[in-house]
């Protein structure tokens, strides 16, 4: 995969909160860059949000629309949170991992994939504006749990 992006931030609060904030992904519109909408469109097999699950999001990126659909391949709440697009432009893999640190949780997204073709060319901009992203991602991520706490 042409992209493989990792970003991390410590937020002051337990890995349990902020992962079960940044896992449910009726939360992905509120502190995810540029994602519109975000809907459970397959359950997974025993029911619910887990492995087999598929979630559709709608985004704008570079200043275009794009719709995909990322399946859970990997989920182990509060730690890990794993998604492979299976409908998507172009192969993308996204990673949500949290860890405990000694001033809250070590948050992280990962994201493997990219562009094919042409767009081979955009690669590095392509890669350092999904770094901003993410970066982004985990601040506003920070902030609103921060603010739904209370501040810490």
């Amino acid at each position: 995969m042409a992209i493989d992006v990792t970003v991390r931030r410590v937020i002051p609060l337990p890995p349990d909160r902020v992962a079960a904030y940044a896992m449910d992904w009726r939360h992905d519109p509120e502190w995810t860059q540029g994602i519109r909408r975000a809907e459970l469109t397959r359950e997974a097999d025993g029911g619910g949000f887990g492995v087999g699950a598929e979630v559709t999001r709608t985004a704008r990126f570079l200043g275009r629309r794009i719709d995909y659909v990322l399946r859970v391949a990997g989920y182990d709440p509060p730690r890990l949170l794993d998604m492979v697009a299976s409908a998507a432009p172009m192969p993308m893999h996204v990673t949500y991992s949290f860890e405990s640190h000694p001033r809250g949780t070590l948050a992280g997204i990962r994201v493997r994939g990219g562009p094919g073709g042409l767009l081979r060319l955009a690669e590095p901009l392509t890669s350092r504006q999904v770094r901003s992203s993410l970066g982004k991602d985990l601040r506003d991520l920070e902030r609103r749990l921060t603010d739904r706490e209370g501040g810490t």
